[in-house]
């Protein structure tokens, strides 16, 4: 590590706006408060940008995309009290989808925060469970939160941070301020093995064995660049290619040795076909992203940059580092057993795909507009590197199996904390960050409900970014486990809201659309916009009924 050349002599907030900016970080979301006032100036002077958000949940989901799309840490912003509380959800979010993030919230100044009580909270107490590390910072150990706070948050497994600031704290003179970065990458360059008391150490001779070897793949492949790897083992060994919702794309699903996706629609038949297996290779697959408990009775290597400490699944072989070298390593310790030819011939793959594809599109109704001519329309009008988000609902399920994703990083999700809402701030990021890519933002018209008001954001932003409404008129997963136990739906319908018109309101263009061919003809021209364009898509939810 080399040190950075700044001035000593700082207050607490321009340590921390410092060391933002040496960092890389060029983005804070949030909501200004009496609290941080000095903390936003000193990142207004580092160039740090400031982007407003309309709620501080938001604003986190926001800095938990920046963080899953650069590998830096996404910096949000709150005041004390309702600020601070309302940073939770986003953060649990980050928590649990494995995302790098440094939140910061403001408090009473040390001289008031042990005994007045107006807005005061236990921002420690709140933040502990649902982060790597929370803490405050102070003008004696700025420098040094901030390194620990930055290496915490990128190191495996990524998470967030919680960074409390008192008011009095900000504009201190740090004796502590010397900005020097930690390393800013989480990815082990070396390798170790581990096995159950009794088990076979060799995973090469293992996998040797195996007649039908499966590779179950997870996000923390993709975070670690693994796909080439990935993508040359499957090749080398004839192995097929099961994903988890946040590992799409790590393999191109149009490679003959996709697999499909787990726990999303069509779940069934995934899990059949992983039970078929004789040796399942869980790759950077993180048990958080398992909806449905494991129940297979089937040997597993564990292969990740960290420990299978969770156990959620059971691996009798562990091997710990570079998920890529690993698996070249195991491709050629096994390159003396391929005069067999492949492990799994190529067409017994692809006719899983077809049992997959044929369930996928069971239930459509004739003359509806089904959800899975939402995701077949917008597949077929944007580009194949085009990025989506979605939110959490019935909708996910089957863009979780049925959106063609080609490239890593091509699709963001809630999966672990499974927050609705995500979708509309997650897109506004990612078209931020990237105003050449297509974004295309798959919402419920609940998810919408919790966060329209960054449509305006959006607007102002002039993000071109595309927002398909899945319109219902329902929580529809509850309502679905309603009537699967015989209850009436309570509590779960709602009027239909005139998206159009709300779009029309914030700045942004809308459309409706009730047919497949009215929505392929609004897609059609979704292209070279300057401002959001929602498109409220009145489904027919029959599909969901057949589907779940």
């Amino acid at each position: 590590m080399s040190p950075i050349n700044q001035k000593p002599t700082s207050a607490t907030a321009d340590v921390m706006a410092q060391y933002f900016h040496a960092a890389g970080i060029r983005h804070i979301f949030g909501l200004p408060g009496g609290q941080n006032i000095e903390f936003m100036e000193a990142a207004r002077k580092q160039g740090l940008e400031f982007v407003l958000a309309r709620r501080e949940g938001t604003a986190a989901l926001m800095a938990d995309a920046a963080g899953q799309l650069t590998g830096l840490p996404g910096v949000c912003m709150s005041t004390l009290g309702p600020g601070s509380t309302n940073l939770v959800n986003g953060v649990a979010n980050a928590f649990l989808d494995r995302s790098p993030m440094i939140a910061v919230s403001g408090q009473l100044g040390t001289r008031l925060e042990s005994t007045f009580t107006h807005q005061r909270v236990d921002q420690l107490a709140i933040f502990t469970p649902i982060s790597k590390w929370a803490t405050k910072i102070g003008p004696d150990d700025a420098a040094s939160v901030m390194r620990r706070a930055l290496r915490l948050s990128v190191a495996d497994r990524p998470g967030p941070v919680h960074i409390t600031l008192n008011a009095n704290y900000a504009k201190a003179e740090a004796s502590d301020a010397h900005v020097q970065l930690p390393p800013m990458t989480a990815s082990a360059d070396w390798m170790r093995t581990v096995h159950t008391d009794g088990a076979a150490a060799d995973p090469v001779k293992l996998l040797k064995k195996a007649k039908r070897p499966v590779v179950l793949v997870g996000m923390s492949a993709m975070r670690n660049g693994a796909a080439p790897q990935l993508k040359a083992f499957a090749e080398r060994l004839g192995c097929p290619v099961v994903t988890s919702p946040k590992g799409k794309g790590t393999l191109s699903e149009d490679h003959p040795y996709f697999a499909g996706t787990v726990d999303m629609a069509c779940n069934k038949v995934i899990w059949e076909f992983l039970s078929s297996a004789d040796l399942i290779l869980a790759v950077g697959f993180d048990g958080v992203e398992l909806i449905k408990p494991w129940q297979l009775n089937v040997p597993v290597i564990h292969i990740d940059t960290v420990a299978n400490t969770d156990q959620v699944y059971p691996a009798e072989i562990e091997l710990i580092g570079p998920i890529g070298a690993i698996l070249d390593a195991l491709a050629d310790g096994c390159e003396d057993s391929k005069a067999g030819g492949a492990k799994w011939p190529e067409p017994v793959i692809q006719a899983h795909r077809d049992a997959i594809k044929d369930l996928y599109y069971s239930g459509r109704q004739n003359g509806k507009l089904n959800p899975t001519d939402v995701v077949d329309a917008a597949r077929a009008a944007f580009p194949r590197d085009t990025l989506i988000t979605t939110d959490v609902g019935s909708h996910k399920l089957l863009i979780g199996q049925g959106w063609e994703t080609y490239q890593p990083g091509g699709v963001l999700m809630s999966n672990g904390l499974s927050s609705m809402g995500f979708s509309l701030p997650g897109a506004i990021t990612a078209a931020m960050l990237d105003r050449e890519r297509k974004v295309v933002c798959f919402t419920g018209d609940g998810g919408m409900a919790m966060v329209h008001g960054e449509l305006q954001l959006a607007s102002e932003m002039g993000l071109g970014l595309v927002i398909v409404v899945f319109c219902d008129g329902s929580m529809n997963r509850i309502e679905l486990k309603q009537m699967q136990l015989g209850y009436p739906s309570t509590g779960t319908k709602f009027k239909d809201t005139d998206l159009v018109g709300l779009a029309q309101a914030m700045g942004c263009d809308g459309e409706r659309a009730d047919t497949p061919k009215a929505l392929e003809d609004v897609l059609a021209r979704a292209h070279g916009l300057n401002r959001p364009l929602l498109v409220e898509a009145h489904i027919d939810p029959t599909q969901y009924e057949v589907q779940f």
